[in-house]
């Protein structure tokens, strides 16, 4: 980093990655965290879907349960049993059930994604580092790190939601992926992973931001399972979340890890270029950013 550049504009080559763990990097459609959800509201006597656990996907664990406390079906069967609403000692509850049962999941699904070795070999080639954030705890990511260095899977860096004030979609972690790598500007860093979460999180970041949607949360299928349906609904479904990115301000869209090599690339031309990631923002996502940031 040249200081006297600090604040000229960049042109300069794609820096970092910052990758998402379950459904970017390992555990293929999130199978793991949803069970959890669903394991420990059943534990309180309160039934929810695993699409109802899906939603909040991507954000601290915490604040993860806190937004599940407020779902409608969730608030009427709490007033139901227990005749009152949630409140943030049944979250703390709710947690303290959580942590353990996410340790002990996470070693169950932390099989690394197809073409994930592929790309950090590529970007390695470049020079590009990778960095890594998740909504996991610090305990959570001891399991999980440790079974990833197994498979050959070792970022440059990993910042939890816990390491940093606020998870997403406040841009902390992806700042801190930014100090321990030593790299600026934002512009120089891309955001991936498989959340709306995630995108907004790049964006506050000011980051190029890649969204995927196959291997991921918003698909929430196995790759066996994905290997089963019929090209056509397939198609129907990705277009869907595709959409949802794109509401979110993501720059690139694609189904997985394996086909952000190519992307990655083009972002480095379009910096080049003399473009950056905040071009392609409505004033109303502008004005988000600055708030968040």
């Amino acid at each position: 980093m040249n200081a006297s550049n600090l604040t000229s504009t960049y042109s300069g080559p794609v820096r970092a990655v910052v990758l998402d763990w379950a459904g970017t990097a390992v555990d293929y459609g999130c199978m793991g965290m949803a069970a959890v959800f669903v394991h420990v509201f059943d534990a309180f006597d309160i039934h929810v879907s695993v699409t109802e656990a899906r939603q909040f996907m991507g954000l601290a664990k915490k604040e993860h349960i806190r937004r599940m406390c407020r779902l409608p079906g969730v608030v009427t069967q709490w007033q139901e049993q227990y005749g009152r609403m949630p409140d943030e000692s049944d979250v703390d509850l709710l947690y303290v059930r959580t942590e353990p049962m996410m340790v002990d999941t996470i070693a169950d699904h932390a099989a690394l994604i197809d073409g994930l070795l592929p790309f950090v070999a590529a970007m390695r080639e470049q020079g590009i580092l990778i960095g890594s954030c998740t909504g996991y705890t610090a305990p959570m990511m001891q399991v999980l790190t440790d079974q990833a260095a197994r498979q050959g899977y070792t970022p440059d860096c990993m910042v939890c939601a816990s390491d940093v004030p606020a998870g997403r979609p406040y841009p902390w972690m992806c700042y801190q992926n930014a100090i321990r790598l030593q790299i600026y500007p934002m512009a120089a860093m891309i955001k991936i992973g498989d959340t709306v979460s995630d995108i907004e999180e790049g964006l506050n970041a000011g980051m190029w931001t890649i969204g995927l949607t196959q291997s991921g949360n918003e698909l929430g299928l196995p790759a066996d399972l994905v290997a089963a349906v019929p090209p056509s609904e397939m198609e129907r479904r990705l277009a869907v979340i595709e959409a949802r990115y794109r509401q979110a301000g993501a720059h690139y869209v694609v189904r997985g890890i394996w086909e952000c090599t190519a992307v990655v690339e083009d972002i480095g031309r379009r910096l080049a270029r003399g473009e950056h990631p905040m071009m392609e923002l409505s004033p109303v996502q502008e004005c988000m950013q600055a708030v968040a940031g």
